[in-house]
């Protein structure tokens, strides 16, 4: 991991862990890391891309970072649905119009390739389990969702008293340039746009 440098703590406590795979391909600098190791063409090629997040994930543990474990989490699920999406729907395509919405496409009774999507599927499953009961990835939850509590009701302080001072009730013993910051993070991220997903 020597070619990964961890975020500083203010950046790490804006993660959300979300529901499912939400901000697994926004939020860096854990996306930009672990996105290049995530593949499901073939089974060979989930098998390896499954086993390297799967080191990834325990590597993070070593680091007691949970987010970069969370993020790993959110990779290897994502190799599992995404792979069942294209053993579902020939092309990967549910819907009509290529869109998230709209007229959902029959499932595909057989096509080329389904069967192999189903095993990567499958492969990747295997690990998302391991994954989700890992005691380490438990208790490292329980301590991150305890310190950004903690952590944001000093910020939300922070925030109330810079805004005091904007509205004409400086606190000049305290100023020392501290600016407000958007309660999701020091820099927040852009909106989210339509990525093309490769599967090799």
């Amino acid at each position: 991991m020597s070619t990964f440098t961890k975020p500083p703590k203010s950046h790490l406590m804006s993660y959300r862990i979300a529901r499912g795979e939400q901000g697994v391909l926004t939020y860096e600098p854990y996306k930009s890391y672990l996105l290049p190791h995530w593949r499901f063409r073939t089974v060979p090629i989930a098998r390896v891309s499954s086993e390297t997040l799967w080191y990834n994930f325990l590597e993070f543990y070593e680091q007691n970072d949970f987010v970069g474990m969370d993020m790993t989490r959110k990779f290897i699920q994502m190799g599992m649905t995404r792979s069942k999406r294209y053993a579902n729907y020939k092309g990967g395509r549910k819907y009509v119009d290529g869109k998230e919405r709209g007229t959902m496409i029959e499932k595909s009774k057989g096509h080329e390739g389904k069967e192999e999507k189903e095993e990567a599927s499958r492969i990747f499953r295997e690990v998302w389990e391991r994954c989700r009961v890992h005691e380490g990835y438990l208790d490292l939850k329980k301590e991150f969702l305890k310190e950004q509590k903690e952590w944001l009701k000093t910020e939300g302080r922070v925030k109330s008293e810079v805004e005091q001072e904007v509205e004409g009730q400086p606190k000049r013993e305290h100023d020392s340039g501290i600016k407000a910051k958007d309660m999701e993070g020091e820099e927040s991220s852009p909106p989210r746009k339509r990525i093309k997903i490769e599967t090799d």
